[in-house]
C-alpha cells in the first residue's frame, strides 16, 4: 500500500433542535459525503505501513539499514553508545539539570542538546539539528538530530525518546511523523535510528536506567484518520451566536 500523506483529523458533530426555529436542511457537498463514507468504512485507517516506504514516498530519500558487519556502522553504533553512556551518567548526578523540570516531556530537549554536544565532540562525527530544504534550523518534528560520519560521509538521523520503565510494551501512541514538503528535515539517504531512554518515573528526581537503540529500517507505523479543528476554527466571530459573563 502506497501512502502519500499522513492525515491527522478530529470531528465533533453537535445536533441541536429548537422548537421555535424553522427546520434547516443542509445539503452535503458530494466530496465531504464521500470522505465521511470512506472514514466510516475504515478507509482512513492503515496498519503496518513500512516506515522506510513512508519516508521514501514523502521525501524521495531512502532509509538505509544498519549492518552489524559493516565497520562504519559499528563505529557509528559505538560512538552513539559512548555518547549515551556519558549523558546518562551526567544526568544521573544529584544536581542534574533535568531535575529542574516537573514533567518528563520537558526533559527531552536536555537529552537532545547533551547528545549533540557529546557526538559533535567526538573526532569521527559532526552532529547538530537537521536543517530544512531552505536551510533553516528546525527543532520541532521528526527527526531530532542529524549525525555525519566524517570519514564515510554517512548520514544518520537519531530520534531520542524518554520512556518510563515497564512501559516498553505499552500500546499508547508515542511516535508521530507528518510528511511535509517545504519544512521536511529528511534531505539525505540515511540510517534512521531511535533511542529509547528508560527512566524510573521518579518525578523531579529521575534516574535514567538504560537505553535501547532501534533501527527504523524495518519499523512499521499506523495511520488513523480523524477530523480536527483548532480553537481558532471553533471560535470564529461568524460562528458564535451568544457570549456571556457571570454576574
Amino acid at each position: 500500500m502506497r501512502v502519500t500523506g499522513w492525515i491527522i483529523l478530529g470531528l465533533a458533530l453537535v445536533s441541536c433542535e429548537r422548537k421555535a426555529s424553522p427546520q434547516v436542511v443542509i445539503e452535503q457537498e458530494p466530496s465531504v459525503a464521500a470522505l465521511v463514507s470512506t472514514v466510516l468504512n475504515g478507509g482512513g485507517n492503515f496498519s503496518d505501513v513500512p516506515f522506510s516506504s513512508l519516508i521514501e514516498t514523502s521525501t524521495g530519500k531512502q532509509v538505509l539499514p544498519m549492518n552489524p558487519g559493516d565497520p562504519v556502522d559499528l563505529e557509528i553504533i559505538a560512538g552513539i553508545n559512548e555518547a549515551l553512556r556519558k549523558v546518562l551518567k551526567r544526568f544521573n548526578e544529584p544536581d542534574s539539570i533535568t531535575h529542574r523540570e516537573s514533567r518528563i516531556n520537558e526533559v527531552s530537549s536536555y537529552f537532545e542538546t547533551a547528545l549533540i554536544e557529546e557526538l559533535d565532540r567526538a573526532p569521527e562525527f559532526e552532529c547538530g539539528l537537521p536543517r530544512t530544504e531552505e536551510g533553516n534550523l528546525q527543532r520541532a518534528g521528526y527527526p531530532d538530530l542529524m549525525i555525519r560520519h566524517l570519514e564515510s560521509g554517512r548520514i544518520v538521523y537519531l530520534d531520542p525518546k524518554l520512556v518510563e520503565e515497564g512501559s516498553l510494551d505499552s500500546s499508547l501512541r508515542t511516535f508521530y511523523f507528518t510528511p511535509k514538503t517545504e519544512t521536511s528535515k529528511v534531505l539525505h539517504d540515511a540510517n534512521h535510528l531511535l533511542v529509547g531512554i528508560e527512566h524510573d518515573g521518579n518525578t523531579g528526581k529521575w534516574r535514567y536506567l538504560r537505553w535501547h537503540l532501534v533501527d527504523l529500517f524495518r519499523f512499521k507505523v499506523n495511520l488513523k484518520a480523524e477530523f480536527q479543528a483548532s480553537n481558532q476554527d471553533l471560535y470564529r466571530p461568524e460562528l458564535i451566536i451568544e457570549s456571556g459573563v457571570p454576574e
